[in-house]
């Protein structure tokens, strides 16, 4: 049986010219990193963070050509805001990388026995809702458009491999582990759209999220068992941009509804306590 026209991606060589994205919760961390990747390979990126001061400085790094978007992802109207932005001035929009989320901790999430309804609430409209509104949004965009684009949610591991010690946040694992759910829902409907969407599951990386973690000795040398790769380190931001721009890039044609761990080994090693 021979094939032809077939396109195998080259992450080195891999052309982003003509395309165009935005990156909810991209002014720092995983998303800021994503977005210069993203940029380096020849994307115009939209950037929206909920910080003013994080906006600007994403912007001085990416260039004049990208935009950035001060907004929470919480609200209707960012998402939306942030496509008609982006549409007005890049003239059309290839995907969308929704990274915005965060920890519930400060409002009560937890163990269950001791967590808050307001806990629960704020970490599912943090990481679910927020995801919601901008796959919602970018869904109807790409069908009134008549076009076919990607979508790359955040997860995590603690979404299906939970770490009962050091990282007890019920809510959360609840809500990353609805996005996978919801993620796999959505890509089976849309599919016939040609809309694909994915979902990448970090394990620890050092981001503005993981700063108790990060500090923690104890946690640091647990880590070294339990994502054991690269000398078991924590992740980098830069980690993941390899798999973003798989994802996101219009050959991926014929992925979707995929689960993606980058987790340096998190789910198939144990992790041993001093």
């Amino acid at each position: 049986m021979h094939y032809q026209d077939v396109n195998c991606l080259n992450l080195k060589t891999m052309d982003f010219k003509n395309t165009s994205y935005i990156i909810m919760g991209g002014t720092t961390g995983l998303g800021l990193s994503a977005a210069i990747a993203l940029k380096e390979k020849g994307a115009n990126v939209l950037v929206v963070g909920r910080n003013l001061e994080s906006c600007k400085k994403a912007e001085a790094i990416l260039g004049p050509i990208n935009i950035s978007l001060s907004g929470d992802a919480t609200d209707p109207e960012t998402a939306k805001t942030a496509i008609q932005m982006a549409h007005d001035k890049f003239g059309t929009i290839t995907g969308m990388f929704h990274v915005a989320g965060g920890s519930g901790r400060k409002w009560g999430d937890g163990a269950l026995d001791k967590i808050t309804l307001e806990g629960w609430n704020k970490t599912m409209e943090l990481n679910l809702t927020s995801m919601m509104l901008s796959n919602q949004a970018m869904v109807n965009y790409f069908l009134e458009h008549h076009k076919e684009g990607a979508i790359l949610n955040m997860g995590s591991v603690l979404g299906y491999s939970p770490s009962p010690k050091y990282f007890v946040t019920h809510a959360y694992a609840a809500a990353k582990s609805a996005i996978i759910g919801f993620s796999k829902s959505i890509a089976s409907y849309y599919a016939e759209h040609n809309i694909r969407v994915n979902v990448i599951a970090p394990s620890l990386f050092i981001t503005p999220m993981a700063k108790r973690a990060a500090e923690n000795e104890d946690i640091l040398s647990f880590l070294k068992t339990k994502q054991p790769l690269d000398g078991g380190r924590p992740g980098a931001s830069e980690d993941i941009n390899s798999a973003v721009l798989m994802f996101l890039h219009p050959d991926s044609k014929f992925i979707t509804g995929q689960v993606l761990a980058v987790d340096g080994g998190w789910a198939l090693s144990e992790g041993q306590y001093q």
